[in-house]
Parts: C-alpha cells; sequence; structure tokens
C-alpha cells in the first residue's frame, strides 16, 4: 500500500522524551513545573468553589470567570502530570490513542480559554458600554448559552484532528523529543502526505484564536473610547481598573502563544530545548497566574476568600 513505508510497520507507541538536551536537568526543573502546577489546581479550584458558593458573586464577569478557571484546570491536568511522570520516573511511553487524546483535550481547552476571554471582553463592553442595561443583556440564560457555544466550537473544530491523526501511518520515528503530544508535532512523524492536516490546523487558528484575538482588539478599542469620553476622572480610573484584571489575562494567555508560534517558524537557531519550554510555558503560566491576578485586583474575590479561610 502507497500508505505503509518500506517495512510496512506502522507505530502504535510513541515515546516521548521531555525536554532533550537537558536530561540531566529533569529533576530540577520538575521543581517549578510542580510548584506551579499545584498552584493552579488550588487556585482555581478555589475560585469555583468561590463563585459557585456565593450568590453575590453570580454575575456575569464572575461566572465567565468561573468557567475560565475550569478550562484552566483542564488544559494544565491534560499535560503538566504527563510532564513529572517524564521528568521523575521517565515515564514517557503513551499509545497513539492515548497521545491523540491528549493533542484533543490540550487543543480543545486553549481555544475553549480563547473563547472564554472574548466573552469576557464582550462582557466587559457591555458594563462600560451599556451599563444601565448591563443586566438585562447578560442574563444567566444568555450566559449558558455562551459557555455552550464556546464548548461546541473548540469540540467541533478540534473533533476532526482525531480521525486526521488516525487515518495516518505512523512509520518513521517514533521518539517525540517533548512532553506532549500535539497534533503537527505528532502528524509530521508520518509517512503520508500530511498538508491536509496543516492546512485545517491553520484554518482552525485562523478561525478561532486570531479571530478571537480581532474582536478583543476591537471590542477595547471601543471600551477605550468610551472610557475617555466619560466626565468624570474617578469614573474613568473605576472603568480602567475592572478592565485592569482582563488586560493582564489576556496579555498572558496570548503573549506567550504568540511569542513560542514565532518562534517555530523563524527562530531556526533556537536550540529544541527552548521550543518546548516555550510550549510548556504557555500550558502551566497563565493557569498558575490568572487567580492570583483575580485575587489581587478584585475585592469581592478577596472578601470571599477571606471568609472561607478567615470565619470570624
Amino acid at each position: 500500500m502507497a500508505t505503509l513505508n518500506h517495512t510496512g510497520v506502522s507505530h502504535t507507541v510513541f515515546y516521548l522524551l521531555g525536554i532533550p538536551g537537558l536530561e540531566n536537568q529533569h529533576v530540577w526543573i520538575s521543581i517549578p513545573f510542580f510548584i506551579f502546577y499545584v498552584i493552579a489546581l488550588l487556585g482555581n479550584s478555589l475560585l469555583i468553589i468561590i463563585v459557585i458558593i456565593k450568590s453575590s458573586l453570580h454575575e456575569p464577569m464572575y461566572l465567565f470567570l468561573c468557567m475560565l478557571a475550569g478550562a484552566d484546570v483542564v488544559l494544565s491536568t491534560s499535560a503538566i502530570p504527563q510532564a513529572l511522570a517524564i521528568f521523575w520516573f521517565h515515564a514517557g511511553e503513551i499509545s497513539l490513542d492515548r497521545c491523540i487524546t491528549q493533542s484533543f483535550v490540550i487543543h480543545c481547552s486553549f481555544i475553549s480559554e480563547s473563547g472564554i476571554l472574548l466573552a469576557m471582553a464582550f462582557d466587559r463592553y457591555i458594563a462600560i458600554c451599556y451599563p444601565l442595561k448591563y443586566t438585562t443583556i447578560l442574563t444567566h440564560a444568555l450566559i449558558g448559552k455562551i459557555g455552550v457555544i464556546i464548548f461546541l466550537r473548540s469540540y467541533c473544530t478540534i473533533f476532526p484532528i482525531i480521525f486526521l491523526l488516525k487515518r495516518l501511518t505512523f512509520c518513521q520515528n517514533n521518539i517525540i523529543p517533548h512532553t506532549i503530544c500535539e497534533h503537527i508535532g505528532v502528524a509530521k512523524y508520518a509517512c503520508n502526505d500530511i498538508r491536509v492536516n496543516i492546512w485545517y490546523g491553520l484554518f482552525v487558528l485562523m478561525s478561532t484564536v486570531v479571530l478571537d484575538v480581532l474582536l478583543i482588539f476591537v471590542s477595547y478599542v471601543l471600551i477605550l473610547h468610551a472610557i475617555f469620553h466619560m466626565p468624570s476622572q474617578d469614573a474613568r480610573h473605576k472603568a480602567l481598573n475592572t478592565c485592569g484584571s482582563h488586560v493582564c489575562i489576556i496579555i498572558l494567555f496570548y503573549g506567550p502563544g504568540i511569542f513560542t508560534s514565532l518562534a517555530q517558524r523563524f527562530g531556526r537557531h533556537i536550540p529544541p530545548h527552548i521550543h518546548i519550554l516555550l510550549a510548556n510555558v504557555c500550558i502551566i503560566v497563565p493557569p498558575m497566574l490568572n487567580p492570583i491576578i483575580y485575587g489581587i485586583k478584585t475585592k469581592q474575590i478577596q472578601e470571599q476568600a477571606a471568609h472561607i479561610f478567615l470565619p470570624k
């Protein structure tokens, strides 16, 4: 058959190496990975619990934040435990099906987070530009529908990748110099033509993440226009402060991803371990810092957390 290589063998098991070139430092690298993951898990779980149990926080901004925290937990959990197993136990063996599943969950979570950040930008736009209509526009029913749309968009766009990977014959090297499985990173080891995978991956990126970035940019142009036309300086300061946390999270989420993407395409002289470390930064740093940023910047969350840990 044309899809098979000279030996007719298709690998069904792969071996993740971790961070090639830094094998001797794996144990040391695992320390910040473990600390960041624990902070991300505890911080986001606490945030979800606070929003759920405190009815005063059942407002659009906090409900979207709860969704973001849930996506953060899924994203970090889909990748970091696997990386730690490689660092600590050299447990890099992974079946093709499990590899594809991990790739699906990581990409699906990433696109979900991007959609939630867009929804949060829409929330800030309504709150600042149409404050009197805020509660009538962003009802709980609409927020629920937005959440379902975000999930369906990520699921439907990433689901075909399962079949695009399953159709391939992996007759080349089955050793992957990475801590995780990702779509193109796995597909490049196939002996088939992977142009469909490449073009579909680009389509998904452009129709989700890039589109989200453009819409977020437009929403903040409108928000800033509205803010700087406010008559009161106190009102302007308060409006800018409410957007501060969201802007920080946007930079944290998209910044490393854009830098990693540019490094992969144009940084041919950058060592492979730098690429892999950057990819892991995209997965673990935003989930770790998101609850910290909102905890520091949002008085309501600070108060509710204090009531939980320091009851009177």
